[in-house]
């Protein structure tokens, strides 16, 4: 069945998290889209949420196209099947994505407002987004997790195609999905509701989650 929302799907993420046996989890939602179904997530596990960033590289001219993706923590773009097609090679791609990196710069001075991301190091990362189609936004992202050297890192999502969530798992410990269609032409066609997620949805849910933090230690 189709997800009513990001906010739906991440509750019921969160059902298909809650029987592992975790240990103090942090969850980080991928920007922009993954915050809203990363809450939720939080929420249902009760563990902290925080933003991460990583941004797909698009190809001149058709920007919607995706040759690579870029994150934080990590030095090398990761290069797509499309970009292996269309011949783009790996120095080519690091200077395409020069451009994209100021906007990964941007958003990550938005979204966190000069707070560096918890320690990661020997804790379990639960890294959470909205669905993975062809994966490599989701792979540049955990790879740049995997930089802050965690104990487990995990790949949450609402909704997989088989062949990314294939080559995903030999990247993350382990990927949880709750739908893994036979085929996923597009990760919209699996929610009612996939409006754009907002700068300003994304930094109430932040500050909320901050604030049962506090109200928690207190």
């Amino acid at each position: 069945m189709p997800f009513r929302d990001r906010a739906d799907a991440g509750r019921r993420l969160a059902q298909h998290l809650r029987w592992r046996l975790l240990d103090s989890p942090v969850v980080l939602g991928l920007a922009r889209g993954g915050v809203p179904v990363a809450a939720e997530v939080a929420t249902g596990i009760n563990a902290p949420l925080e933003i991460f960033v990583a941004r797909k590289v698009g190809l001149p001219g058709n920007e919607e196209l995706g040759i690579g993706a870029i994150a934080e923590g990590l030095e090398e773009p990761v290069l797509s099947e499309t970009a292996r097609d269309l011949g783009i090679g790996s120095a080519e791609l690091r200077r395409l994505a020069d451009r994209s990196r100021v906007e990964l710069a941007r958003q990550v001075a938005l979204y966190r407002g000069g707070r560096p991301l918890p320690d990661l190091a020997g804790r379990e990362v639960i890294l959470v987004d909205d669905g993975l189609a062809t994966g490599v936004t989701a792979e540049a992202a955990l790879r740049g997790v995997a930089a802050f050297r965690p104990k487990r890192l995990i790949l949450a999502e609402p909704v997989c195609a088989p062949e990314a969530l294939d080559r995903l798992g030999h990247v993350a410990d382990e990927v949880v999905c709750v739908e893994v269609p036979s085929r996923l032409f597009a990760v919209g066609q699996w929610y009612r509701d996939f409006s754009q997620s907002t700068d300003e949805e994304v930094l109430d849910l932040l500050a909320r989650a901050r604030a049962e933090v506090a109200a928690q230690r207190r």
